[in-house]
């Protein structure tokens, strides 16, 4: 078969031939005298037979017929080696400038069609055109340099035969800890979305290819932006988040199991020191632990609930100030409560006037004398008392009546004022509990206040339980317009003591008619302008629910502990020389 094109020239292959297509990297040849392109030296290949070119006759200008004898050419190169067909030269790459024409680098050699050019060589029969070959009908350029276009550099490097490709060559490994751009892994320098995105390649590359369209350093994703590079920080907020969670849990879980099956935390002993306490009124087993704890009296509040249930008596901590110790057991805590000498409170007993309650407030809370009644004085209108009190303009002590006898918290350190707010909000509770306007209505009285008045006056002059509600029958005896022993006179020595600020039951008569104060009941007719003292529950209730009998006179006949009653002022009379033998007049 006739190879055409294997001669000393370059001439493409016609179409029709067998071989036509089937180049690969064989289908160039470098022409005699012309270096190829790959460093300027030809390409042999020993391992490859030699076949000498064979050429029919090409003095007619035709191909000689398959089967007949051909000629046999010996093709030289310029320094005169012989070359042989089948040795691999490579030529120069075939470049396109459009999509019009192929160009065929080197230089080519011009051929007589149907006879031998001056060379010696036997000219090429020009081939037909192929109509389906758009090169067929253009003209190849002989004997001119074709353009380099492998020499510009934004151009790819010319392609390489098979057998002198190379692989990328592995990064160089090293025992310290690269970084993003030395093969750190891509975890940390980010290289994980490329991954992930080369899973995703249908092409199967591998990651070299990733290497070379750049997969190391900061990458883009789809949308164009660049993507957060991530470090050893991501580690360390994965670990916090972890541990912090795995911590809290841990923490709780001991909680719960400590509040539910664990002993309660308590201080060991009789403690240390001292600390004063207070408790307030309804307060329960654990509104009391808290308050003890806050003041470092015990370690916990379930310790202290614990031994108030088990002490019998725990139940009995009442509301006060307590002189306590810092650190103390729990059982310790309960048992001193129960103890009245820890009790570091003011006791009120019932008819103790104002003015005496004032001057054992600033006694228990060490203040000079009198502050405690100028407070009051100043700022009695802030301490809640009820709307109806201080009804009259001639009220001396706007607060008298409303410090409730009690026990109440005082200690070092407290204010005056609150502790008569106390004691005013004690009162108010009593009384708000009776409907006191009611009650006067019923008993003739014009205001809820000389409900109290009436109290105070049955506290002042009563002596026993069974002296009350006679003295209660008294008053409102004495008040009534029939009332024709006194004419609503009332006169009480208690009324007069008042406003002099005394306890004297020895009272001359001259006395106590010159005087002419509101107070004086000698003087004036009908209930003093106030309360003239702090009546308790049994003088109220008393005052609320009084005897019958007729009773309109009353004398103390010991002079201090015994009261005897008379209906007419004859028996007052007897009752009065009683009096007068009993006290030596």
């Amino acid at each position: 078969m006739t190879e055409y094109g294997r001669g000393p020239g370059s001439e493409p292959w016609h179409p029709e031939d067998p071989l036509f297509g089937d180049v690969g990297w064989e289908g160039q040849q470098a022409q005699p005298g012309q270096q190829s392109s790959y460093g300027g030296q030809p390409q042999h290949y020993p391992e490859q037979p030699q076949q000498p070119q064979q050429y029919g006759d090409w003095g007619h200008g035709q191909q000689a017929d398959y089967g007949q004898a051909q000629q046999q050419y010996q093709v030289y190169d310029e320094q005169g080696n012989p070359q042989y067909p089948d040795q691999q030269q490579w030529a120069d790459q075939q470049q396109y400038a459009d999509q019009s024409h192929q160009q065929y680098a080197g230089q080519q050699q011009q051929y007589q069609q149907g006879g031998w050019d001056g060379t010696g060589v036997p000219g090429q029969v020009p081939y037909v055109a192929d109509p389906v070959d758009p090169y067929g009908q253009q003209a190849a350029a002989y004997g001119e340099q074709q353009p380099d276009f492998y020499g510009t550099p934004e151009a790819y490097p010319p392609p390489e035969p098979p057998s002198r490709r190379s692989t990328e060559p592995e990064p160089e490994k090293t025992d310290w800890d690269p970084g993003p751009d030395q093969g750190e892994h891509a975890f940390f320098a980010g290289g994980g979305d490329d991954d992930d995105e080369a899973d995703d390649e249908p092409d199967g590359r591998g990651r070299g290819d990733r290497r070379g369209k750049g997969g190391k350093g900061k990458g883009k994703d789809k949308g164009g932006k660049e993507r957060k590079r991530r470090n050893g920080c991501a580690c360390l907020v994965v670990v916090m988040v972890f541990g912090g969670g795995l911590a809290t849990v841990g923490y709780f879980g001991y909680q719960f199991y400590q509040n539910r099956f664990g002993t309660a935390p308590d201080y060991a002993g009789d403690g240390t020191g001292s600390v004063s306490v207070s408790i307030p009124k309804g307060a329960g087993g654990y509104t009391i632990g808290q308050e003890l704890k806050k003041q470092g009296v015990v370690k916990s509040v379930d310790a202290f609930v614990a031994a108030q249930s088990q002490n019998p008596d725990g139940k009995k901590i009442q509301a006060g100030v307590f002189l306590l110790k810092k650190e103390m057991s729990a059982a310790s805590a309960v048992k001193l409560m129960l103890d009245p000498k820890s009790q570091d409170n003011l006791i009120v007993p019932t008819g103790w006037r104002n003015s005496k309650i004032y001057a054992a407030i600033d006694k228990k809370l060490q203040v000079s004398d009198g502050t405690t009644k100028a407070i009051a004085k100043k700022d009695y209108k802030s301490f809640g008392l009820p709307s109806w009190a201080n009804s009259n303009k001639d009220i001396k002590d706007p607060l008298e009546g409303f410090l409730y006898p009690g026990t109440y918290g005082a200690a070092k350190g407290m204010k005056p004022e609150t502790v008569l707010k106390q004691m005013v909000a004690q009162a108010s509770d009593k009384y708000g509990a009776i409907d006191l306007e009611a009650k006067a209505k019923a008993l003739n009285l014009e205001d809820p206040l000389q409900v109290i008045t009436v109290a105070s006056l049955v506290q002042a002059e009563g002596k026993t339980h069974d002296d009350f509600r006679k003295m209660a029958e008294v008053v409102y005896n004495r008040l009534k317009t029939t009332n024709t022993e006194t004419n609503r006179y009332l006169q009480f020595d208690s009324t007069f003591n008042y406003l002099k600020g005394q306890s004297n039951i020895r009272i001359s008569e001259s006395e106590i008619n010159s005087n002419k104060d509101p107070y004086n009941t000698y003087t004036q007719k009908g209930l003093p302008p106030g309360p003239i003292d702090n009546p308790g529950d049994e003088a109220l209730a008393a005052a609320l629910n009084p005897t019958h009998d007729g009773w309109i006179y009353f004398v103390a006949t010991d002079g201090e502990n015994k009261t005897e009653f008379a209906k007419t002022y004859a028996e007052f009379q007897a009752l009065k020389e009683k009096f007068n033998d009993s006290s030596g007049n």
